[in-house]
């Protein structure tokens, strides 16, 4: 039986006396939600900020509205602004990002439904990684939850 990725991250996290934060758009709570299905992640997880407003990723995320404004809420720019955001806000070591076009609406021909960002903010850089789903909306909440704590897994073993 292979070991989820939450789990996998909460033993590496521990092990290392490592913090994770989440910040959360598309997602709406479901990688927080995650972690958190793990026994003992308050060792390791402060939390996960739900920013789906772009007010709210100004305010608690300090997303610029510059950044809004010119790439969106679903951009490389806007994830590595909200793990960033995030990652200083509590004071954790690890934060990862999510925003995306769930659907069923809000695609448009450059950026169609699916289309996912993930980031993620360390002591030692950001990275971004785009995505592109085809599952209803429920599906593609769900591949991008995987997908950011894949991400996470993928840095914590590097």
């Amino acid at each position: 039986m292979d070991v989820l990725p939450e789990v996998l991250i909460g033993h590496i996290l521990r092990a290392r006396g490592l913090k994770l934060v989440a910040a959360e758009s598309c997602t709406g709570g479901l990688i927080g939600s995650r972690v958190t299905d793990a026994p003992g992640s308050s060792e390791y997880f402060l939390g996960s900020i739900v920013a789906y407003a772009y007010e709210v990723k100004v305010k608690l995320l300090r997303v610029s509205w510059d950044t809004l404004n010119r790439h969106g809420a679903v951009s490389r720019e806007t994830v590595l602004e909200m793990a960033r955001g995030a990652r200083n806000a509590v004071g954790a070591d690890i934060a990862v990002s999510v925003s995306g076009i769930a659907g069923p609406g809000g695609g448009t021909p450059e950026k169609p439904v699916g289309t996912t960002w993930v980031g993620l903010a360390a002591p030692d850089g950001e990275w971004a990684r785009e995505f592109h789903f085809t599952g209803n909306r429920e599906q593609n909440k769900a591949c991008a939850a995987t997908e950011a704590l894949k991400m996470v897994l993928e840095y914590l073993k590097a």
